[in-house]
């Protein structure tokens, strides 16, 4: 459903496009704009098609400082297993395997573990070997000197999530509690996990405006 042939006016979409990027809900802005909910979804639903792909799109390389870190999401247990409940890294939850440029972009991806190989993979796609890489002590890090990434700092989360050289991963986990929140909200999107998961990484430490702006940019191009 490209914009250009909607039957809503121009001025209409960008109505529910800034109660979109300022976390309306669809069932109050529905109310707000005195359109049908099913109206206010499917529209809610292209802007985050038109995200996800643009995000997707981006191949640029990571530099600088990055930290490197996986979250878990999803229930507690998995529907149909009926072994002890794990936690952490060896929990049943989707892992998520996220990237963290200082002052600068996040990627994350679906990952099925967080082993070493794993890892590596998504590591050489998206980072420069010039790069500063900062991890927590995980075995899934081990050995990232060996494919040429010499400047690789390790913190200990048990102990700290800092040391005093300053050498912390405070950033990707400050995205994880963020996109946590924001996820809470959903009732876990099962469905559409990875389309909202995207969002999270295009909307994090964006103003409304900023959002609005290359929304409708991106829909113009959609």
């Amino acid at each position: 459903m490209p914009v250009k042939y909607s039957k809503l006016s121009d001025y209409k979409i960008k109505k529910i496009i800034g109660c979109f990027c300022s976390d309306v809900d669809a069932t109050k802005t529905a109310e707000i704009l005195k359109l049908n909910r099913k109206t206010i979804n499917r529209y809610f639903r292209l802007f985050r098609e038109v995200i996800f792909k643009k995000q997707q799109e981006d191949k640029r390389l990571f530099f600088g400082e990055v930290e490197l870190d996986e979250a878990y999401f999803g229930a507690k247990r998995l529907r149909g297993r009926n072994m002890p409940q794990k936690r952490g890294r060896g929990t049943w939850k989707q892992p998520v395997f996220g990237v963290f440029e200082r002052d600068g972009r996040v990627y994350t991806e679906l990952v099925p573990d967080a082993k070493r190989d794993t890892l590596r993979k998504v590591i050489q796609k998206k980072i420069s070997v010039e790069s500063v890489v900062i991890t927590d002590g995980w075995r899934g890090y081990n050995g990232l000197l060996d494919i040429g990434y010499n400047k690789h700092y390790r913190i200990d989360k048990s102990k700290s999530f800092s040391n005093r050289h300053g050498v912390h991963i405070n950033g990707i986990e400050s995205f994880w509690s963020f996109t946590k929140r924001r996820l809470a909200k959903f009732n876990g999107v099962k469905k559409t996990f990875d389309l909202h998961l995207k969002e999270c990484e295009w909307r994090w430490k964006k103003s409304t405006q900023q959002m609005e702006k290359e929304l409708w940019k991106m829909l113009l191009k959609y």
